[in-house]
């Protein structure tokens, strides 16, 4: 649901920007006041493990599109949201800096649609009421698929709204959400089952973990060290071996997007904000698309002429590596910075 530059007017895309940094300001106080060392390896583990995932596309059946998951939830559940939102928020500017995936105009909006929205409405109005006390494995996985469902549906009406309110596409606004609701609910669905199977894993491993992001208790002192290592050697695989499997079919914004328009992107101007913004992600975006910068290799293809599956890639196996550390390291340097001003006061 990464939103491209070309959907946006720049006083949508700055509003947006305006209204996530500020989001994350208020986050970054909150973690900086209840901020537990112990938290910290969960928190950049995390972030590695959510951009790992989403680099994996899987196939809606029947309809031609693909989607990935969000991890707000996910995150949201195990890390309480203000600590969520700025993992999520990490994920998506590593994303957009150099692996081009996401506008950086844009870069507001998605952390909006993919952070705040998930983990400040569907987390508290949702799956906190549906799990409870955080006792019943049945809830807690009832709640998760729920709240990942409104999540993804609130992420894609927010697409839908701030394209619209930018005013520089065709797209109408019932006709695209007819198109983008839709295929956001199958995909919610499966990223809902994806994050009951991990958190019902953290929870029977380590309980404390969700009671302490729900605020129920603080962080006890028995070790997470299994809970880590799995996450940790999980994103490891993802990322690097599972990322060939990813489905090619256009994902469910540009799906919609094709059938509105009849194509698969819009194209964005190229000059003023949009082009310069372009031009400076151009250059920070050292594996572009999730691959070597013109690596001048080919697809391996059927002798029908379809691409080979599993799509072997290692661009895609570095750069999820990559991504992942950068997004470890990212996190962990925020909560140092974080640590250091709270002792400083």
């Amino acid at each position: 649901m990464h939103m491209a530059d070309a959907l946006l007017s720049p006083a949508i895309g700055g509003t947006f920007w305006a209204a996530s940094a500020g989001a994350i300001a208020w986050c970054a106080k909150k973690v900086q006041q209840g901020l537990d060392d112990r938290n910290v390896p969960l928190m950049g583990v995390l972030g590695a493990f959510i951009f790992a995932a989403q680099m994996i596309n899987f196939t809606i059946p029947g309809t031609g599109s693909s989607g990935h998951i969000g991890g707000g939830i996910l995150l949201a559940i195990l890390l309480g949201p203000y600590a969520a939102l700025l993992t999520i928020a990490s994920v998506l500017v590593v994303q957009a800096l150099f692996f081009a995936d996401g506008g950086l105009l844009a870069l507001g909006c998605n952390i909006f649609n993919m952070g705040f929205l998930p983990c400040f409405l569907a987390y508290p109005l949702l799956y906190k009421p549906i799990a409870g006390s955080g006792k019943s494995r049945r809830r807690i996985a009832i709640g998760a698929i729920f709240a990942a469902i409104a999540g993804m549906q609130l992420g894609a009406f927010g697409v839908v709204c701030e394209t619209v309110l930018s005013g520089i596409s065709a797209l109408p606004m019932h006709t695209f959400l007819w198109a983008m609701l839709p295929i956001h609910l199958a995909i919610g669905l499966i990223e809902g089952l994806i994050t009951a199977s991990v958190v019902t894993f953290v929870w029977q491993a380590r309980p404390e973990i969700l009671d302490c992001a729900a605020g129920a208790h603080p962080q006890s002192s028995a070790p997470i060290t299994k809970v880590l290592i799995c996450l940790a050697v999980a994103a490891a695989l993802i990322s690097g071996v599972c990322s060939w499997f990813a489905s090619k079919a256009p994902d469910g914004l540009e799906w919609s997007i094709a059938r509105v328009t009849g194509q698969k992107e819009l194209a964005a101007p190229l000059a003023g904000i949009h082009g310069s913004l372009a031009g400076l992600q151009e250059k920070t975006a050292l594996l572009p698309g999730y691959g070597f910068r013109n690596s001048g290799q080919e697809p391996a293809v059927h002798l029908e002429g379809q691409s080979a599956w599993p799509a072997v890639d290692p661009g895609a196996t570095v750069a999820g590596l990559v991504g992942g550390g950068l997004t470890f390291l990212l996190i962990i340097w925020l909560a140092l910075v974080f640590r250091k001003r709270r002792r400083a006061a």
